[in-house]
């Protein structure tokens, strides 16, 4: 598997904190292979989105996913989106859909709509949401975080990368003010939407956000 030429990493130095400076070329396997190690590990990576920079961890990884509403300082019983490269990806935390509604919603991605979907019930509660049976999904019309998910081979979490109150992320220098070392960043440009990824459910399609 070759590099992805879109993504940008912040590197870790050997005492396992970041470097200052933001590295603008491909990723290398070694980095590649860090970033996987750092999201086993419970991490949170930071990345650009359609319309503001993200926050990850692995969506079966209790440690990185209480580490990340930690961060955020959000409550537990929202529920979080997860985004993958692809719907394979996405099939192993959902139901299983007739094929109709696999191929229309293949039809429709990559795009800034997020679909609520069955979840399995191995799915963690803190992704669904409290008192949920679904899971809301995505794949993303932006290049950097599908490449992101098909370079860790995993679907990710996705939630605005910001502080309860404060406005999400925009930009490398953003994600630091308000993270500082605390989170692996790639870089990359937000796309140029303004608002959140519109969620539908999918059964009802009703319009959530």
């Amino acid at each position: 598997m070759s590099p992805c030429p879109n993504l940008n990493l912040i590197h870790y130095n050997i005492a396992g904190c970041f470097k200052e400076n933001i590295m603008h070329r491909p990723l290398s396997f070694q980095q590649i292979a860090q970033l996987r190690a750092h999201l086993k590990r419970g991490g949170v990576v930071a990345y650009p989105t359609e319309s503001c920079y993200g926050l990850g961890a692995l969506p079966d990884n209790v440690r990185g996913l209480r580490t990340l509403l930690r961060l955020k300082k959000r409550p537990q019983h929202k529920g979080m989106i997860v985004i993958g490269a692809n719907w394979s990806q996405l099939q192993p935390h959902l139901c299983r859909l007739p094929c109709d509604d696999v191929a229309a919603l293949q039809a429709i991605w990559p795009a800034p709509k997020t679909v609520l979907l069955p979840a399995k019930p191995t799915v963690l509660p803190n992704l669904r949401g409290r008192g949920r049976n679904k899971l809301a999904v995505r794949i993303p019309a932006h290049d950097i975080a599908r490449g992101l998910c098909q370079q860790v081979q995993a679907a990710l979490v996705s939630t605005s990368c910001n502080r309860a109150k404060q406005r999400p992320c925009r930009n490398e220098r953003e994600v630091r003010r308000q993270f500082g070392r605390q989170v692996y960043v790639v870089g990359g440009r937000v796309g140029r939407r303004r608002q959140p990824s519109e969620i539908v459910d999918w059964a009802s399609q009703q319009r959530i956000r």
